[in-house]
């Protein structure tokens, strides 16, 4: 009989501390306006200088390695003799950075502003994201970030969308996929990490038009999309109105 009340009376929901992943690149500022340019052009050089191949077969190299692995780096570094934390360094360095980044006006306020951990989840190297994060004056709200020196294991390196990297990031912040919710521009990696349960946002305001041509349903999304906004100030809407489900 007691045991039978302790069950009626233990709560029902315990309502758990949602986790937001962030993307940096077209998610937190828009990198398509001048660092994405910028990046491949180095990208695309460094490779030219490094293998002694043309311009055209480096252009090759990278947008065929970044689109089979995540990141050019890691089919750079399976495939050839690249030294990957030079390559990280060359092509991430901008002593111009902060008149490269456009971001949204009060982006401080509308991160604070939402309840949770936030931590940061790029492909990019930890100087670079800590370099734009430091412009625009948002680093002290993460409370980590995981680059893609972060993701590597003892078999390689890894990028998003690798999903066993994922698991792995979220046991070290003690975080389950459950409570994650994971804001980023990208679709493929919307994709990939939507079927381990984790709820997704695709974030399109910093995205060129060729970017947004999609297969998508009447809500203008596609499926394995939970969530789709033009500006993260609409992740707080999204909350107060119920479209965008709390964790737990």
């Amino acid at each position: 009989m007691t045991h039978t009340r302790a069950r009626q009376h233990r709560p029902r929901h315990v309502a758990r501390t949602p986790v937001w992943l962030f993307d940096l690149d077209n998610t937190l500022h828009g990198a398509s306006h001048a660092i994405f340019p910028a990046i491949n052009r180095a990208m695309t050089q460094y490779i030219v200088d490094t293998l002694g191949v043309s311009h055209d077969i480096a252009d090759h190299l990278r947008t065929s390695y970044t689109l089979r692995y995540g990141a050019a780096l890691l089919g750079l570094t399976r495939h050839h003799p690249v030294d990957p934390h030079d390559f990280l360094k060359v092509v991430h360095t901008f002593p111009d950075l902060r008149a490269m980044l456009v971001a949204e006006r009060g982006l401080a306020r509308t991160i604070a502003a939402l309840p949770g951990r936030k931590i940061v989840l790029t492909n990019a190297p930890e100087a670079y994201a800590r370099a734009v994060l430091a412009e625009l004056g948002i680093e002290r709200l993460f409370e980590r970030v995981v680059a893609i020196e972060h993701m590597r294991t003892r078999s390689g390196w890894r990028a998003k969308p690798d999903r066993a990297m994922l698991r792995a990031a979220l046991r070290r912040v003690g975080a389950s996929l459950s409570d994650a919710i994971l804001i980023e521009d990208t679709r493929g990696h919307l994709k990939r990490y939507r079927r381990l349960g984790i709820q997704t946002v695709w974030i399109t305001g910093h995205l060129p038009e060729r970017a947004l041509t999609m297969r998508a349903g009447r809500s203008g999304r596609p499926h394995y999309v939970d969530h789709r906004i033009r500006s993260l100030k609409s992740l707080q809407t999204g909350l107060q109105s119920g479209r965008l489900r709390q964790t737990g």
